[in-house]
C-alpha cells in the first residue's frame, strides 16, 4: 500500500523526511555559527589594531596588515589609522603638512563608516578634524580653543572608533614623502 501523493507524486513520508533533514541541517549550521562567533569577533579590525598599538597612536598600515585591516587596499594609496576613545575627551586628528591627496574615514567600533572627507572638502586642504560627542561640543562652545579655528568638527554619538587616513602615492618616488606625511598625523585627545 503506498502513501497518498503530494506535490506532484512525492509521497508524504518522503516530503516529511526531506523536511526533517533540512531542519536538522539548518540547526547544525546555526549551532556551528554560534560556536564560531567568539572566535571571529576577536578578529575584527579594532582588535587587530589593538595588537599593533595603543589607543590614540597613529599606525602605518602597509603590506600584509593592509590586506588584513582594509577591505580593498588600493596599491596607489598608503594608509594610516588610529583608534580613539571619546570617553577620554574630544579627539583631534591633525597633520602639519600637505600631500597631493588625502582622505579620512571615521568608523564606529563595529566598523560602520560614520563620516568621510578629503583634502578637497577640508579647510585649505589641511587635515584638521575634531571628533567629539554632542555633549562635548556643548562644553567646547563655552570655551572655544583658538587653535581649533580652522578645524572641522564631527559630532558622533559613540564612545570609541577608528580613523583611517589614506594618501595618494603617484609612484614609488613619492613613497617616503607620503609615508612621512602619514607618520606625522597626530590623533590626540583634547
Amino acid at each position: 500500500m503506498s502513501s497518498s501523493p503530494l506535490f506532484g507524486g512525492w509521497p508524504v513520508t518522503r516530503f516529511a523526511y526531506a523536511l526533517l533533514i533540512g531542519v536538522v541541517g539548518a540547526g547544525i549550521v546555526h549551532i556551528a555559527i554560534l560556536f564560531l562567533l567568539p572566535y571571529l569577533a576577536e578578529r575584527d579590525a579594532w582588535s587587530r589594531m589593538a595588537e599593533l598599538g595603543e589607543v590614540h597612536e597613529t599606525l602605518m598600515i602597509e603590506g600584509e596588515e593592509a590586506n588584513r585591516l582594509l577591505a580593498n587596499p588600493d596599491p596607489l594609496f598608503l594608509a594610516a589609522a588610529c583608534r580613539f576613545d571619546l570617553d577620554e575627551g574630544p579627539v583631534r586628528i591633525h597633520a602639519p603638512d600637505r600631500v597631493l591627496f588625502w582622505s579620512l574615514s571615521v568608523y564606529d567600533r563595529m566598523g560602520q563608516n560614520i563620516f568621510s572627507l578629503n583634502d578637497r572638502t577640508a579647510s585649505e586642504g589641511q587635515l584638521d578634524i575634531v571628533i567629539l560627542k554632542p555633549v562635548q561640543m556643548l562644553d567646547l562652545r563655552h570655551a572655544f580653543p583658538e587653535d581649533f579655528a580652522t578645524s572641522i568638527f564631527v559630532e558622533a554619538d559613540l564612545e570609541a572608533g577608528t580613523a583611517v587616513i589614506r594618501s595618494f602615492l603617484p609612484d614609488e618616488s613619492w613613497r617616503s614623502r607620503v609615508g612621512d606625511y602619514l607618520r606625522s598625523v597626530s590623533c590626540d585627545p583634547y
